[in-house]
């Protein structure tokens, strides 16, 4: 069992991709820094400065500490824009929006995170895609919200099993992934399906 009080919020955006994946980043401390890691690093700069200040009468908070006594997260926003009174939470993401709700969900436990720590309702935030150039517009619908609250039951759930989850079975989200040679996927279910009692 691996004890734990609060769960990074990034790590949620690792788990809804793969729980693999975040056993791996999480729980060993796996990373690989390949060229599209770095990129990101880079753009996230200007966006983690630290700093606040106003844009055509929106007032920009960068790099916000937030939590949840109530969730058990925390972490940082990229940017929040307080604009007529609303908090908009925006995340920043090297590459272009995928089929999955990842991004979604670590941008809604921002926001769920915001919503306590103000008192103030978040109804929308945005994600930028670096690779598109787009911005997506994210509605915190009850549905969002419960999706965000089961991802972080489950993962507080692997920590209390202790025990490395298997490879998922899309290889689509595999390809895509920096720690595929490092995961192994293909190669561990081939052991898996030869000897089920030492699946991981």
């Amino acid at each position: 069992m691996i004890e734990e009080d609060y769960l990074p919020i990034s790590m949620l955006n690792q788990l809804a991709y793969c729980p693999r994946r975040f056993w791996l980043m999480y729980v060993q401390g796996e990373m690989a820094i390949n060229a599209a890691v770095q990129e990101g690093v880079y753009q996230h700069q200007r966006a983690h400065s630290g700093r606040r200040n106003q844009e055509d009468g929106d007032i920009i908070h960068r790099r916000l500490y937030v939590w949840s006594d109530r969730l058990r997260i925390i972490g940082f926003t990229d940017v929040v824009e307080e604009r007529a009174g609303q908090l908009i939470p925006i995340e920043y993401k090297r590459g272009k929006m995928g089929k999955w709700l990842n991004d979604h969900i670590q941008l809604c436990a921002q926001a769920m995170c915001l919503e306590e720590r103000t008192g103030r309702k978040i109804e929308q935030g945005a994600i930028f895609y670096w690779r598109s150039r787009r911005r997506v517009a994210v509605a915190f619908t009850p549905e969002l919200k419960a999706r965000t609250e089961t991802v972080i039951q489950r993962a507080f759930q692997l920590l209390s099993a202790g025990q490395m989850p298997p490879p998922i079975d899309q290889y689509a989200k595999c390809r895509d992934c920096s720690l595929e040679a490092i995961c192994l996927p293909r190669e561990v279910q081939s052991l898996i399906a030869l000897s089920p009692e030492k699946a991981p």
